[in-house]
This record gives structure tokens, sequence and C-alpha cells, in this order.
């Protein structure tokens, strides 16, 4: 009997150890990831040195609602400069982000922001956005508006793009792909480059946010 109480004892003794080091385990999984700079830079995100601060501009978003610098402050915003006849790096980026918004905690979804700020404002209405980026996930934000106001918030963001005719009065827009990232103060902080990946943008944003000093 008391080789069998020994035995018991044994066993248990192991099975909490195995359960204190599995529940161990899940908690530092659950944990932002810290990385270094060369480790955001591996996973395709910049962090400048010092942020930016950028001009404000008066835009509009997908409901027609005034669109300013001041509606990206309080929040962290991953800022996409795309179009709506965009055949296929706009309408992939998107889906990209939809399933790296998707796969957020409640709490994080509440510390971040998606917008698309159109470079075809001749044709990107409001209504045209409403009907494009909320397709991706209702949080999504739309915004269009004034021509010279983008193309000086392009300047300072480092977004390079041009008309490129096609014929027949139609025309297409080459752009740069890359995904800006904003950070709470409203300042520009940096930008993932492409081609992005659902689980490299989530955890190289969690390791930014987690390390910002507000």
């Amino acid at each position: 009997m008391k080789q069998q109480t020994k035995i018991k004892l044994t066993v248990i003794a192991v099975l909490g150890f195995i359960v204190l080091v599995t529940l161990g385990f899940i908690w530092r999984m659950s944990q932002p990831v810290q990385m270094s700079a060369a480790e955001l830079r591996i996973n395709g995100a910049i962090e400048l040195s010092t942020p930016r601060v950028f001009s404000d501009f008066k835009l509009v978003d997908h409901r027609g609602a005034p669109f300013t610098l001041e509606n990206l402050k309080g929040k962290w915003s991953m800022v996409f400069f795309g179009f709506t006849n965009c055949p296929d790096i706009c309408p992939t980026t998107m889906a990209t982000l939809a399933e790296m918004y998707q796969d957020l905690g409640e709490s994080e979804k509440e510390k971040l922001q998606i917008v698309m700020i159109s470079l075809d404002p001749e044709r990107d209405t409001v209504e045209k956005m409403a009907d494009y980026v909320p397709y991706f996930n209702d949080d999504f934000i739309g915004v269009t508006g004034d021509p010279n106001f983008i193309l000086r918030l392009t300047t300072q963001l480092n977004v390079a793009y041009t008309q490129v005719p096609l014929g027949e009065n139609n025309y297409t827009v080459d752009h740069s792909t890359q995904l800006v990232l904003i950070n709470p103060k409203g300042h520009y902080h940096g930008f993932f480059k492409a081609p992005h990946a659902e689980v490299g943008l989530r955890q190289t944003w969690r390791s930014i946010s987690n390390g910002f000093d507000h």
C-alpha cells in the first residue's frame, strides 16, 4: 500500500508539473512578442527613428463625414493608398488586412483602425468608396476628396503614384504598395513593406504598439 501511495503521489506531482509548464507556455504565447528593429525589418515592418509630423488635410470618409488629421489621433492607423478600379494589388491588400483585423482581440481592435485613402478621387466618389471598403470589413474606413490634399499627404508619407493612360479616355493608377502606420499621436510612425501577410502584420503591429511610449 505504501508503494502504491508513493506512485500515486509521484504521478500527481508529475501531472501537476506538466499542467504548470503548459499554463506557463500558453501564457507566454499570449503575450505580445517584443521584436528588435532588425526582427521587425526582416518581417517587413520599418519604424522611423523619429516619427514625423505631417500637415492637416480635409477629406471625406465613405459615410460622407469630414476626415482630417484629428481622425488619425487617439488610436493606431494602418493606412493603405489605393483605388477601387485597381485590379489586383488593392483588393488583395484589403483582403489581407481584413484577415489580420478579424483575428485581433476586441481590445486590440479598439486600438487600431484600417483606412483606405483613394489615389483616384476623380472616380472614387463617396458612394463608390461606400460600396467598396466596407465589403472587406464594416469597421474599415474609406476616404476620398480633394486631389490636392491627397497629393500633399502622399508626398509627406512617401507614397508615390501616377496616372497611366490606357486609351479611349481611360487610365489606371500605378502606386506604392506599402501600408503606412500612423501612431496614436497622429504622427507618421513607419510602414509595412509588400508583400503583406496577415500573420506578419499582426505580430509586427503588436510588437510596435506594445513598445510605444505615449
